[in-house]
Formats: structure tokens, C-alpha cells, sequence
């Protein structure tokens, strides 16, 4: 399995988990859980595929996306009893899946020719305009709107892969590379309340 596609499915396999439990937290019902799944797991490279012009967007020409999100909303369900009131369980599911989408939204804008700096932002409209859209249907204001560093994670990730690329550093040694560097500075900016706000005089 070539490594794009297995980050494409394992990005929304946690993604559809992280808006399942959001909903379960919630206490939607299994439609309104599924409907919520389905916009964290596909919103943000929905949303990149229209930007760059790409026609069907993935997710329509592989129903594996579909199966994947039905298995996320499955294992919610089956294990969501116990954690779904823990907010650090939904934090490590969003944090896995901006990593992921980070990579795979940059590698694909790249392959389809776009320039560097396109890339680095397409790559963070896949990562994080899916959880804006989870909360907006949830009523919350979304992560990329409060002070933590969530976005700017992701900006950081992709500019170091471009940096590991013009090395000639393996690309799939930089892609893995690349998302444990976004996943480990989206944990210590929560653990040490890293933020970009103003300091008060």
C-alpha cells in the first residue's frame, strides 16, 4: 500500500473517531454522530480538492473512505462508553489526524503541481478545516480560532518538510518524520501552554 493512501485512510479513520466521540460527548444520536464523522473525517480535504480543482474529489471514487468512517463511528460506540468524557481521548485523535492530513493535503496539492507555498496551506486546510466544521456543527468555536497553537502546528510541519524535500531526505522518512513533529508540538504547546497571543504589558 503506497504511503499517501495509508495516511489518507488512517487520517480519516481517526478523524471520523474524534468527531463520532464529539458527538457522543454531545449526546447526538447515531445520525447526527455519523453526520458529524463524516465532516471531521472528509470536510478539510473536501475543501482542498475544490481549491486546487480536483474533480471528484477523492473520498467519491474510493467507497474504502466510506467503510473506514463507518468503522470509526463503530469502535466510538464500542469503546466510546468508558472514554468519551475524557477530553484528552478526543485531543489524541485530533492531534494524530492534523498530523496526518498535513502531509497528505501537502503531497497531493504538490502532485497535482501547485507551488510550495500552496502546498503548505492546502496541506493545513486538510488538517484543520474538518474539525472547524465539527465545531461549528457542535456549536463550539472552532480550535484554529482560540489562542492554542493548532494551525500554526501544522504551517511548522509542512515547512519542514519542504526543508527535509530540498535535503533530498527520503520522502518517506520525511513524511513520518514531519508527523511526529506536528503531533509531539501540538502535545508540549498544550502540556506547556504555548500560545500565539500577545503578551499583557
Amino acid at each position: 500500500m503506497d504511503i499517501i493512501y495509508f495516511f489518507d485512510l488512517a487520517g480519516t479513520l481517526v478523524f471520523s473517531i474524534s468527531g463520532a466521540l464529539t458527538a457522543i460527548e454531545r449526546k447526538f444520536d447515531v445520525f447526527g454522530a455519523s453526520v458529524i464523522a463524516f465532516v471531521t473525517a472528509l470536510g478539510g480535504g473536501t475543501i482542498r480538492d475544490v481549491l486546487i480543482g480536483r474533480q471528484p474529489v477523492g473520498w467519491m471514487l474510493d467507497t474504502n473512505y466510506l467503510i473506514v468512517i463507518a468503522v470509526g463511528i463503530f469502535l466510538s460506540y464500542l469503546f466510546g462508553t468508558g472514554v468519551h468524557k475524557l477530553r484528552r481521548t478526543l485531543f489524541v485523535f485530533d492531534t494524530i489526524g492534523i498530523g496526518l492530513y498535513t502531509i497528505l493535503g501537502l503531497e497531493k496539492t504538490l502532485a497535482f503541481g501547485l507551488a510550495a507555498p500552496i502546498a503548505v496551506i492546502m496541506g493545513t486546510v486538510s488538517a484543520v478545516f474538518g474539525g472547524v466544521l465539527r465545531d461549528v456543527l457542535c456549536n463550539e468555536v472552532p480550535l484554529i480560532f482560540r489562542k492554542e497553537i493548532y494551525a500554526t502546528a501544522c504551517i511548522a510541519g509542512g515547512l519542514l518538510f519542504l526543508a527535509l524535500s530540498a535535503l533530498n531526505v527520503e520522502r518517506d522518512a520525511a513524511m513520518l518524520i514531519t508527523v511526529f513533529f506536528i503531533i509531539i508540538l501540538r502535545i508540549l504547546a498544550v502540556k506547556y501552554k504555548w500560545n500565539l497571543s500577545p503578551r499583557e504589558a
